[in-house]
């Protein structure tokens, strides 16, 4: 797992190029705002402290917010996703997804979609993700810390609808009612199975194929930007998120 940041070799960006650069002529390559923003995620830094190697950080934040609203990020997380399942010898579409979420803390001035997680004692935003085997997330879910899994998990599936043609099942804990079982089911035709270890165990236990969740959160512990939730919005938020996989996928050995 990467530990520091280093940016996009050549094979790395040959994989992505044809996604971000539509070939338009600017004035700093598209390569240089894609390691950009890969250092800003890799180091915690702030978008006004933008090393000077780099375009101003006006520059980078315009593009961030374009490829953002474009769908461009969540476009190429879903083209690596599967060609990584592909490189493992799977079909690129899942069918099983393993969903949990993460409380994280907000930074003091953060204004927008915030609340208090009562359970784990954090005022902030709820990450939401399903993974597949491999722990590649599908979709991207972002809430204020006080909104229960069912409600979100709603919203969830609607983003993970048409997704994968292959989908029908998801495997989630306990936090997910009987009422989000019955309601996946009825609209989806997905199945919810869940999953959670006996309360007489204490500490990690793999769980029914739903530990690969919590090892996908942990990949995002080498991302300092994603310590806490710095951005204003769910949408960048999500959007940061999805940048933390992107570069994941990318730092494996390419083919």
């Amino acid at each position: 797992m990467q530990e520091k940041f280093s940016a996009l070799t050549d094979p790395e960006w040959e994989v992505i190029k044809e996604i971000i650069d539509n070939q338009r002529k600017i004035k700093h390559e598209k390569r240089v705002i894609i390691n950009a923003l890969l250092w800003l995620l890799t180091t915690g830094s702030q978008w006004r402290n933008m090393e000077s190697k780099y375009p101003p950080w006006q520059t980078i934040y315009y593009h961030f917010r374009q490829w953002k609203k474009r769908g461009i990020i969540e476009e190429l997380l879903a083209f690596l996703a599967g060609r990584e399942r592909k490189k493992a010898g799977r079909q690129a579409l899942p069918s099983v997804l393993a969903i949990d979420s993460q409380s994280v803390k907000i930074i003091q001035f953060t204004s927008q979609d915030k609340g208090i997680d009562g359970n784990k004692k954090v005022n902030g935003r709820k990450r939401h993700l399903p993974v597949d085997c491999l722990g590649i997330p599908w979709a991207v879910h972002i809430t204020a810390a006080n909104i229960s899994d069912t409600t979100a998990g709603y919203e969830l599936a609607a983003k993970l609808k048409g997704k994968s043609a292959r989908l029908h099942t998801l495997k989630a804990d306990n936090g997910y009612t009987e009422t989000f079982v019955e309601e996946v089911k009825k609209q989806y035709g997905w199945s919810v199975e869940i999953v959670q270890k006996p309360e007489s165990v204490k500490g990690f236990v793999p769980a029914g194929g739903r530990w690969v969740v919590e090892r996908s959160y942990g990949w995002l512990n080498f991302k300092r930007r994603l310590s806490r939730d710095f951005e204003k919005s769910t949408e960048s938020s999500e959007a940061m998120l999805q940048l933390a996989f992107i570069d994941t996928l990318l730092k494996r050995k390419t083919e």
